[in-house]
């Protein structure tokens, strides 16, 4: 394994096999004495995105987009909330001793496995009480979940934090902060590579473990955006999302040096397993079930409720006078085809009775 150089500048990022190199200081700019920090930035940039992609794409998931709106926006703050709880959690000790610090989120500490939980455990709440359907609501959802992961990786890269262990491959990294991460992490009695008894050396380089996330969820989020159009039922594309990231994540976590545990377990490991475990099963069995029986695995986006919940918020926000479209109402019954079909036979009638009163006409 080749050695790498010594970097004193803590804001300094190296690939070395590349021959590049960076100088990013963690801290965009400042107002006053408010430091605005890359990684926020980035995680706002990708939730924007995310947005921008989402929303103009909710009617193709038969969703109305000004009633799933609430969701999306109590889903943002629940995954905020959740995220940073599941990383508290698993971290206690750090905590324990000063409850202030659990809502200092400055200095990172946000779980994106709590994010996600957090997000939808809120979003699938709201989307109940809004009457919003939940799993087509999820299928977009996931695409955009997969923008935001995509895109906040990067902050990662910016703060140099969540590395792997040492590599000598050719996107092997190192920087100033991870050389001091590492001499202080497995060096010092209280560093928890230390008490976990991992070894990784400042001397070399580390898996870029953010740069193998943030690729492979813009390439899941590129295939799952394609099936989306041909997808065979609500659900089916969140179930590939917790295939493919589930995947993913089992295996770079693998790599990684700070990974959230549970005795001797990576929690977040353990989840990916059984996340893909359960995607897989559930399409191999839905996969089955709609082949014996297609008729009821009818798309929300092809039902007439889900048109007339899209052509209410329609005409309401192009001030149209609000009109009642739904069936089964006493004011505004809908024609059936028999209805249609008597309309049709009096205007044959009545145009018959004309023909023959034009011919008695002339005949006389």
């Amino acid at each position: 394994m080749t050695a790498v150089e010594k970097i004193e500048d803590l804001n300094k990022i190296s690939f070395p096999k590349l021959g590049w190199s960076f100088n990013i200081d963690p801290t965009a700019f400042k107002i006053g004495s408010l430091e605005i920090q890359w990684y926020g930035i980035l995680i706002t940039l990708g939730l924007v995105l995310a947005v921008l992609y989402c929303f103009p794409r909710m009617k193709r998931f038969g969703i109305d987009s000004d009633r799933a709106v609430d969701a999306v926006i109590g889903g943002v703050i629940g995954g905020i909330v959740g995220a940073r709880a599941y990383y508290v959690i698993f971290n206690w000790s750090e905590y324990k001793e000063d409850i202030k610090e659990i809502f200092n989120t400055r200095g990172g500490g946000l779980a994106i496995y709590g994010g996600i939980i957090g997000a939808m455990l809120v979003g699938l709440l709201i989307c109940k009480i809004r009457k919003v359907k939940m799993l087509p609501m999820l299928d977009i959802t996931v695409l955009g979940f997969l923008i935001g992961q995509g895109v906040g990786r990067w902050g990662n890269f910016v703060n140099q934090e969540a590395f792997g262990s040492n590599t000598d491959s050719l996107f092997g990294m190192t920087g100033g902060r991870i050389q001091a991460s590492l001499n202080w992490e497995t060096t010092y009695m209280s560093g928890d590579m230390y008490q976990n008894g991992k070894e990784v050396f400042a001397d070399y380089a580390v898996h870029p473990c953010f740069l193998y996330e943030s690729l492979w969820c813009i390439l899941g989020f590129v295939l799952l955006a394609l099936w989306s159009k041909r997808r065979k039922y609500d659900g089916q594309i969140f179930l590939m999302y917790l295939g493919l990231y589930g995947a993913e994540r089992f295996f770079v976590e693998g790599l990684r040096t700070d990974s959230l545990m549970l005795g001797n377990i990576r929690v977040s490991q353990m989840l990916s397993a059984v996340l893909f475990v359960v995607s897989v099963t559930l399409q191999i069995v839905f996969f089955f079930r709609r082949r014996r029986d297609p008729e009821t695995f009818v798309l929300y986006a092809n039902t007439e409720e889900s048109r007339q919940l899209i052509e209410e918020s329609r005409r309401k926000r192009m001030g149209m006078p609000a009109e009642d479209i739904r069936t089964g109402d006493d004011d505004n019954e809908e024609f059936d085809d028999d209805d249609f079909d008597d309309v049709d036979t009096d205007d044959e009638d009545t145009e018959s009775q004309i023909l023959k009163d034009d011919k008695n006409k002339e005949d006389k």
